[in-house]
C-alpha cells in the first residue's frame, strides 16, 4: 500500500477532494492531507468526519512559507509518505519543496491556472518555474494548460499529463422539480422566466461586464426575465455593482454561495459564461456543469471549451468582449424552444463519459501506480 499526501492551499470546500477520498482504491492507497489555512473550513470538517488523517498548518501568506514547509516536511516524514500531490500555488511551493527535502521520489503538482501569472503577476512565473523544476509530474487540467507549460515555461512534454476534472454528473439527474421550486423561491425568482444564469467570481477576466449590458437590453423584450449571478464576490465587485445599478433591482439576484450547485444549474433557462480570451480559464468547470445540466448555453472559448464545444451543436459560441452577440444568442434560445431543447440534450451527451468522476479516478490511480 502506498501512502499519498494531498497538500492543498486556499480551498475551504471542494467536492472533488471528497470524491477522491471516497473513490480512490483503499486497498492500494492510504490518503493523507496537509491543509495550508489560517482557520478550519468545510474540507477539514469532511476529513474529520471521515477519519482521514490530516494536519492543518497555519498559512496566511508567503511570510509563512518557511515555517509551513518545515512542518509539512515533518508530517511527510512521520507518516512515511510515498507520493505527494499538491494543488494550487502555495501548496505547490510548500508541498513540492518539502517532499524534495524528505527524499520523496514522486512529487505531483496539478496546475489549476494557465497564464494568470504571465498576464497579471509576472513575478509569480518564478514560483511556477520553481514548482515545475522540482515536480516529477505535472497534471495539466486541459490541453491549453499543457501548451502554456511547454510554450511559455519550457517544461518537457513527457513531464506533463493531461487529466481533466471529473464530476459526479449523475447528480443533475437526481434534481426534482420540487427542489428547483424551493431554490427559486429561496432566492426570489420563482415566477420569472427566462432565468439567465451566471456562475462566476467577480473578476475582470471572467467577462461578466459583457453579460450585464446584454441582459439590460434583453429585459426590454422579456420584462419577466431574471439574471442570477452566483459566486458573486471578488476583486471586480465594484465595477460589477456599477453595471448592476443600471438594472431594476427586481430583475437580478446575487448569490454569494450556494452549496447545492446541481439544483442551482437546473434552475436556469439559459446559461452564459464569457471569459475575455482563450487562456483566461485553465479549465472552467462551469462549462461542463452547465452542459451536464442540459442548459442551453452561450459561451466564449477558453480553457477546456475548445476540447468539447461545437458551435450551434452543443452550445452557442460568441466572440470575446461582445455584448451584442451575447444578446443575439440569448434571444435566439428564448425564441426557439425546440432548438434550445436540442442544444441542451446534445450538450449533456457530449460531457457524460469524458468528464465523469470515475474516469478521473482511474487516470489518477494509473499515475500513482
Amino acid at each position: 500500500m502506498k501512502n499519498i499526501c494531498y497538500v492543498v492551499s486556499g480551498i475551504d470546500k471542494a467536492l472533488a477532494f471528497e470524491w477522491i477520498t471516497e473513490l480512490l482504491d483503499k486497498s492500494r492507497y492510504k490518503l493523507f492531507f496537509v491543509l495550508l489555512h489560517s482557520s478550519n473550513g468545510g474540507l477539514e470538517d469532511y476529513l474529520q468526519s471521515h477519519d482521514v488523517p490530516f494536519s492543518r498548518i497555519r498559512y496566511k501568506n508567503k511570510a509563512d512559507l518557511v515555517k509551513a514547509t518545515f512542518k509539512t516536511y515533518q508530517f511527510l516524514k512521520h507518516h512515511k509518505i510515498d507520493i505527494v500531490h499538491c494543488h494550487l500555488l502555495d501548496a505547490g511551493l510548500v508541498g513540492i519543496l518539502s517532499a524534495k527535502m524528505a527524499g520523496i521520489k514522486t512529487r505531483i503538482y496539478t496546475r489549476h491556472y494557465s497564464t494568470y501569472h504571465h498576464v497579471y503577476f509576472p513575478k509569480g512565473v518564478l514560483y511556477d518555474k520553481l514548482i515545475n523544476r522540482y515536480s516529477t509530474k505535472i497534471i495539466a487540467v486541459s490541453k491549453l494548460v499543457k501548451d502554456v507549460l511547454i510554450e511559455k515555461e519550457h517544461v518537457e512534454s513527457n513531464k506533463i499529463q493531461i487529466i481533466h476534472h471529473g464530476f459526479r454528473l449523475e447528480g443533475f439527474e437526481k434534481v426534482s422539480q420540487e427542489q428547483i421550486k424551493i431554490l427559486k423561491a429561496k432566492y426570489g425568482f420563482a415566477k420569472n422566466r427566462p432565468v439567465v444564469g451566471v456562475v462566476s467570481r467577480y473578476t475582470e477576466w471572467k467577462g461578466i461586464q459583457y453579460i450585464i449590458p446584454a441582459f439590460k437590453i434583453f429585459l426590454r423584450e422579456y420584462p419577466d426575465a431574471h439574471l442570477v449571478l452566483a459566486n458573486a464576490k471578488g476583486p471586480f465587485e465594484n465595477e460589477i455593482k456599477m453595471l448592476l445599478a443600471s438594472l431594476p433591482k427586481v430583475s437580478y439576484t446575487e448569490i454569494r454561495f450556494e452549496n447545492d450547485l446541481f439544483t442551482l444549474f437546473k434552475s436556469f433557462d439559459i446559461f452564459v459564461h464569457t471569459p475575455i480570451d482563450e487562456h483566461s480559464e485553465a479549465f472552467g468547470q462551469v462549462y461542463i456543469e452547465s452542459m451536464a445540466a442540459g442548459i442551453p448555453s452561450v459561451f466564449t472559448l477558453s480553457g477546456i471549451a475548445p476540447e468539447v464545444i461545437i458551435d450551434q451543436q452543443n452550445a452557442f459560441l460568441v466572440p470575446y468582449k461582445n455584448s451584442e452577440e451575447v444578446l443575439i444568442k440569448m434571444v435566439e434560445i428564448t425564441e426557439n424552444v425546440e432548438m434550445a431543447l436540442s442544444l441542451g440534450i446534445r450538450a449533456k451527451n457530449s460531457v457524460g463519459k469524458p468528464f465523469g468522476i470515475h474516469k478521473m479516478i482511474k487516470e489518477l490511480e494509473g499515475l500513482y501506480a
